[in-house]
């Protein structure tokens, strides 16, 4: 299975009054097509960083990284991101007109688009929502909108910054348990930040534990368990107090 992205020896500044600051220092990974890969680290690791940078809103001061077979910034439509924030949807846009939001900048015709963002509020189970604002919605209900939009427009890579964060519990395990589901009809490429140890062992095949001050990648784990997984079972616990340890060991 080929490498969907290619991170190599990546490093970023950025300017403060007191002088430069290495955010993050020597980055090197992979992550192969459809695998699904979590980014694990303390506040103030780079994690947001490199999110940023795979997204094209910054750009590394060193390194070189690939998407597909091509370099970076040659296709920015290549790539969905969600957010934290819930207010990453257009608060005057219905649910549907916020996931055709992307085929519309692609000049899709009224009636592929209006099919497409009713498929995707489908598959996140919200299609009876269609024309509700976003207002309207529940926080977990329109971080359902943010991923349908993101994936309506058929990026190669989702990238998704703690999107379930400011969820309660509840909402967070059923967040997560949709995207699972989702990811494994779409087959996407996911990249995912969290600093949630159980989050991440529930979703990645594979978790990059990073340093702190700069960042720097501490460790490389596969997450070798069978889906669906239970949190509960003696390898999921045995697993994360595998990585808990790579995060508190110095």
């Amino acid at each position: 299975m080929a490498d969907q992205i290619e991170v190599k020896n990546v490093s970023f500044e950025y300017t403060v009054d007191s002088g430069r600051v290495l955010a993050i220092k020597d980055i090197n990974f992979s992550v192969r097509n459809s695998e699904f890969l979590c980014l694990l680290g303390p506040s103030g690791c780079g994690k947001t960083t490199i999110l940023n940078i795979l997204a094209g809103l910054l750009h590394p001061t060193s390194g070189e990284i690939r998407i597909g077979d091509a370099p970076l910034d040659s296709n920015r439509q290549n790539r969905g991101v969600v957010f934290q924030d819930f207010a990453q949807l257009f608060p005057w846009r219905t649910a549907r007109h916020n996931v055709e939001f992307g085929l519309e900048m692609r000049k899709v015709d009224k009636a592929t688009r209006e099919k497409t963002a009713l498929e995707f509020l489908r598959l996140v189970g919200l299609e009876k929502f269609a024309d509700v604002f976003p207002h309207q919605l529940s926080g977990g209900m329109q971080q359902r909108v943010a991923i349908a939009r993101s994936l309506a427009y058929n990026p190669q890579v989702l990238l998704m910054d703690e999107p379930f964060a400011a969820l309660d519990a509840m909402t967070r395990d059923d967040m997560q348990q949709l995207l699972t589901d989702v990811w494994q009809k779409t087959k996407k490429t996911i990249v995912y930040i969290t600093h949630n140890v159980s989050e991440a062992v529930f979703l990645g095949d594979k978790v990059i534990v990073l340093n702190a001050h700069p960042g720097t990648i501490k460790a490389e784990l596969t997450v070798d368990l069978p889906r669906p997984r239970d949190p509960l079972s003696e390898r999921f616990v045995a697993t994360q107090r595998e990585i808990t340890g790579q995060l508190r060991s110095h």
